[in-house]
């Protein structure tokens, strides 16, 4: 018990989340990896290799939660210049499904913008932290977090628009908790809303006409497409082999039921081409009913609040933004994944953080449960801290019940008292 204690530190309810999720993690993926099984002929390889990536990604938290929080505002110094640079190799990679987001590793397929998100996050907490005033965040916060934002985004908008647009929606929500001030905001909200306007005309007006670095736009035009006209088409006439993965995905979903078919009994997984990753969240309802669905969104709802309650604790601001910037990136985009399952957004690629199937993104995603486990550890050691400076004036009463205005013990004997030194040194965490 006592191994486990000192393995395991930080919030239990993180760790529960984390775990919880792994567990649906490997008994949804050896189901609908049925394609890949197929196409290697290897029953047991596709959750093997799954399986093993959680095993690191395990050891990683661990690792990573042990490491005092003041040390994660040192990785966006080599991680910012590394993952720009990786960026922009990854675009002469060979595409698939004509898209250029892998670099090819020791065999293994390596995403360099799940590199670059986390290294804007950590950045972004820094600048905020730092530029905190009374008024609120000062003018240079905003500026430098929207230059770093915005080459970042920018260069892994030609191949990834969801994940840049993701991004950026989760730093303007760090800006606006940092207490950026609300009229750059409103500005910022408005250029986008126009940018968003030239961007839709720029998709029609380009519709048949081949230029330069636009091998995306059809893509995100004929998804843009897809999700506005759907809900004008009866069941009836929706061309399912045309939008095999929306129509497949929704059959999942429409057949769940409460309970669903059951682990291990999907129908749809053998005819949903990423049912493992993008559309992992229908396989998820299909086989546990909607009641296994709302348990998915429910753990991911605690991880958000339970990293607010973290933040909250904090009595240093890099830490609380640090919390509230990863629970915001790892919740946004669950939601954005269970909406595409279930017809309620366009088809984003996106995959459900620690549920589907993945290598670069499942050892990310545990760094950052890491980091959230690593913050908590501080907060625990602020609380036990004041509980201490609390129980001091009780000890003092105690000891001197004749004369309550005498100290029992003079500041200098406190200073040489070792549990005294215990709660007033915090160097582990700064």
């Amino acid at each position: 018990m006592d191994l486990l204690k000192s393995i395991f530190k930080g919030d239990k309810v993180i760790w529960i989340i984390f775990l919880v999720l792994c567990l649906i993690s490997i008994i949804e993926v050896f189901s609908a990896s049925s394609t890949l099984t197929y196409k290697s002929g290897d029953h047991w390889g596709p959750i093997t290799q799954h399986s093993i990536f959680l095993m690191v990604g395990a050891i990683v938290v661990v690792f990573f939660h042990n490491i005092p929080y003041k040390w994660f505002q040192v990785f966006p110094v080599f991680l910012l210049p590394t993952s720009a640079v990786l960026l922009v190799v990854v675009m002469f990679m060979a595409r698939v499904n004509d898209a250029a987001r892998f670099i090819p590793v020791l065999g293994f397929q390596f995403q360099p913008s799940e590199v670059a998100k986390m290294a804007v996050i950590i950045v972004t907490a820094f600048i905020l932290s730092k530029g905190q005033d009374e008024d609120g965040a000062s003018p240079k916060a905003f500026k430098r977090i929207m230059i770093i934002t915005a080459v970042i985004c920018g260069l892994i908008l030609p191949e990834n628009f969801s994940t840049a647009a993701l991004l950026f929606g989760v730093v303007f929500l760090m800006m606006f908790i940092g207490r950026i001030a609300m009229k750059k905001l409103l500005i910022l909200t408005g250029g986008l809303i126009g940018i968003v306007i030239i961007a839709v005309a720029l998709l029609e007006l380009t519709k048949d006409i081949d230029l330069p670095a636009t091998h995306r736009f059809d893509t995100w035009r004929a998804r843009i497409e897809k999700f506005a006209k759907s809900e004008n088409i009866p069941a009836a006439k929706f061309d399912i082999d045309r939008d095999a993965q929306v129509g497949h995905a929704r059959i999942a979903v429409a057949t769940s039921h409460v309970i669903g078919r059951g682990p291990g009994n999907s129908v749809q997984r053998d005819f949903l081409s990423q049912a493992y990753s993008d559309f992992i969240f229908a396989i998820v309802i299909e086989e546990l009913g909607l009641i296994g669905g709302a348990v998915v969104v429910f753990l991911y709802i605690c991880l958000l609040v339970r990293a607010g309650r973290i933040a909250k604790k904090c009595e240093r601001t890099f830490p609380a933004f640090l919390v509230i910037g990863i629970a915001l990136l790892l919740v946004s985009q669950a939601m954005f994944n269970m909406m595409v399952a279930v017809g309620l957004a366009p088809v984003t690629g996106q995959p459900l953080p620690l549920i589907s199937r993945g290598g670069t993104s499942t050892l990310i995603n545990c760094v950052y449960i890491g980091m959230i486990l690593s913050v908590s550890r501080y907060t625990a050691k602020v609380e036990e801290q004041k509980m201490h400076d609390e129980q001091i004036p009780l000890l003092v009463d105690a000891t001197n019940p004749g004369n309550p205005e005498q100290p029992a013990a003079s500041d200098a004997q406190t200073a040489e008292d070792p549990s005294a030194k215990a709660f007033n040194s915090d160097a582990e965490f700064e």
